[in-house]
């Protein structure tokens, strides 16, 4: 079986081919037209308040966002823009992928959903445990996933 794979069905179409896509994933119900602030309990670690607002091109690092954020409920994907700039997001870039190739990105300005990924195929079950498990030793650590 042929894992992430998936079909993106937004909301609206653009002809603009210089429109970047992004993706936020996460457990959360919203609609088109809603904002994801800053702000609020983050989806992952000590679930302090969030400083920024995390989101991707990569379907891929979507797929983990949702398969990993706290909560109940299905992990969703979200096609977002940016109301504002966005940044490298540190916590990748700097730490673990220099260059960015999981094209990764923070802001402080909320993301407004203009649609969302209905059909995606999660991590092999094998593959999601690992990365469980590797967050629980970082967490048993002491060490935050995102520290912002």
């Amino acid at each position: 079986m042929e894992q992430n794979s998936s079909v993106v069905k937004p909301s609206e179409t653009t002809n603009d081919l210089n429109t970047q896509s992004y993706y936020h994933g996460t457990k959360a119900n919203l609609k088109n037209g809603d904002l994801i602030a800053p702000g609020y309990s983050s989806n992952y670690g000590k679930r302090k308040k969030a400083n920024f607002v995390y989101l991707t091109a990569t379907l891929d690092a979507a797929i983990w966002g949702a398969e990993l954020a706290q909560g109940e409920g299905a992990g969703r994907i979200y096609i977002v823009e940016p109301t504002g700039p966005i940044e490298d997001d540190p916590n990748l870039t700097d730490k673990k992928f220099p260059g960015n190739p999981t094209k990764s990105y923070r802001t402080r300005h909320p993301l407004r959903v203009t649609g969302e990924v209905t059909e995606w195929q999660g991590h092999a079950p094998e593959q999601l445990q690992a990365m469980k498990d590797h967050l629980a030793r970082l967490k048993e650590q002491g060490i935050e996933a995102i520290e912002d």
